[in-house]
């Protein structure tokens, strides 16, 4: 994955629940998704995009989890992303 353009933010040590995913992410040789540094860097300005998208990809719809999960992973596909 090309590195950010942000390399202070990627870099940046933190601490918390986004920072043990990204060690583990790291140490098994997985590429990490940049937005993950975000959500370390600064976990309370980002509170409200994991709120959204747990609500979009979890709450009630007339699509299943499942169904959710097979668009973003198509979208993420068709967007070269290695979700």
């Amino acid at each position: 994955m090309k590195p950010m353009f942000l390399t202070e933010l990627e870099n940046k040590p933190g601490s918390g629940p986004y920072e043990d995913m990204l060690q583990a992410m790291k140490a098994a040789g997985a590429p990490v998704p940049q937005i993950f540094h975000l959500f370390r860097y600064k976990p309370a300005v980002t509170e409200h995009l994991q709120r959204f998208t747990h609500a979009v990809m979890r709450g009630p719809s007339p699509l299943s989890a499942g169904q959710r999960e097979l668009i973003a992973a198509f979208t993420s596909y068709r967007n070269d992303c290695p979700f």
